[in-house]
């Protein structure tokens, strides 16, 4: 089935007041007459919000110009790394839904600081014709249509929780990411902490060999695009890209056993008992809380600890901690969660201490 680029939510290549977005390959982008380029790469998850901050930040610092590839999360730690990449390919910063590990961390020359920016929620979008009403979807459900074990949306388990609609015999395609993926991360380590044969199968992973009739897509715009076109189906995806096409969205059971509605609201609920360690990394799995949609993440950039251009350093400084600061007050308009306080708190000091070599 033809894939389907969302050109209106991340076209090719954009350029607004100077910042430059790529949903693939390598931006091309140069600093201005004495200021700085600053390059970064990595998940789409948040890249709608990374493209409101990075163009607003540039209205008022026009010494910077920032470039940001929103290629996943897999290839945005790679090109952090530095591991065999092209010279157009190396960047200052990265982008990642799945924090680095302790190894990944190690192979880093320079040190790496994880600093979180922002959280949001994944979310079961849908492609039902003829159905109406809201779909409610339990956890073994959901577990069971992508372990590949149901196969038909007329199935009992998901009739059980719709005892009133009128449920299509049709085939279910799950839609997936073919990248790897902070977003596949997030969503499989929820089904690792809930299901056990998922958890003996698979676990938490960026890149999964998925079960079943799996259809694959780049990019949480991709996976979004289509959905919107192949009837019967069903895809993880991040939520502020199905809100923006219009796709519907599962309501879903969260550990209580309450059916939730994706939203600012639910999932700023569901991380409000997430507390942050010293290396910033925290993962909310299966948060508890009557209210809390189940399904949720931080998200990460990836900075050194040192860098050679001071210069560098300090614009890097000063432009995540705006994102930290003032940056936080966009993030529900794109449906995004702003940070709670003591994430915010215990973020800024870690940014604070990088520094030149």
């Amino acid at each position: 089935m033809r894939r389907v680029r969302v050109v209106l939510l991340l076209a090719a290549i954009v350029v607004l007041g100077g910042c430059s977005f790529s949903d693939r390959g390598t931006v091309e982008a140069k600093a201005p007459a004495g200021g700085l380029l600053l390059k970064g790469a990595g998940a789409t998850f948040p890249s709608l919000l990374y493209r409101r901050w990075f163009t607003i930040y540039q209205g008022s610092h026009r010494g910077a110009v920032i470039a940001y590839d929103a290629v996943g999360s897999g290839e945005g730690i790679r090109r952090f790394t530095g591991a065999n990449i092209k010279p157009e390919e190396r960047v200052d910063f990265g982008a990642s839904d799945a924090a680095m590990s302790d190894e990944q961390m190690a192979r880093v020359p320079a040190g790496v600081v994880l600093l979180p920016v922002t959280a949001g929620s994944v979310v079961l979008a849908y492609n039902l014709p003829g159905f109406e009403g809201e779909l409610r979807l339990s956890r073994k459900a959901y577990a069971g249509i992508f372990l590949g074990e149901i196969k038909n949306w007329n199935d009992r388990l998901i009739a059980a929780a719709n005892p009133k609609a009128k449920l299509p015999k049709l085939t279910i395609a799950t839609v997936v990411r073919q990248d790897g993926s902070g977003t596949t991360y997030a969503f499989t380590k929820h089904l690792d902490a809930i299901n056990e044969t998922w958890r003996s199968r698979y676990g938490a992973a960026t890149l999964v060999d998925w079960p079943g009739y799996a259809m694959r897509a780049k990019g949480n715009e991709g996976v979004a695009g289509l959905i919107q076109h192949s009837n019967g189906s069903i895809g993880y995806v991040s939520y502020e890209f199905a809100r923006r096409l219009g796709l519907r969205i599962a309501t879903i059971e969260n550990r209580e056993g309450n059916f939730v509605k994706p939203s600012v609201a639910s999932s700023t609920a569901a991380l409000a008992s997430a507390e942050l360690p010293e290396n910033l990394r925290v993962f909310v799995p299966d948060p508890s809380g009557r209210d809390s949609y189940p399904i949720v993440t931080l998200t990460w950039i990836l900075l050194h600890k040192d860098y050679a251009d001071a210069a560098k350093a300090r614009a890097i400084r000063d432009l995540f901690e705006w994102c930290l600061r003032d940056g936080q007050r966009y993030a529900p308009e794109l449906n995004y969660i702003p940070l709670p306080p003591g994430v915010i708190a215990k973020a800024l000091p870690v940014l604070a201490a990088i520094k030149p070599e």
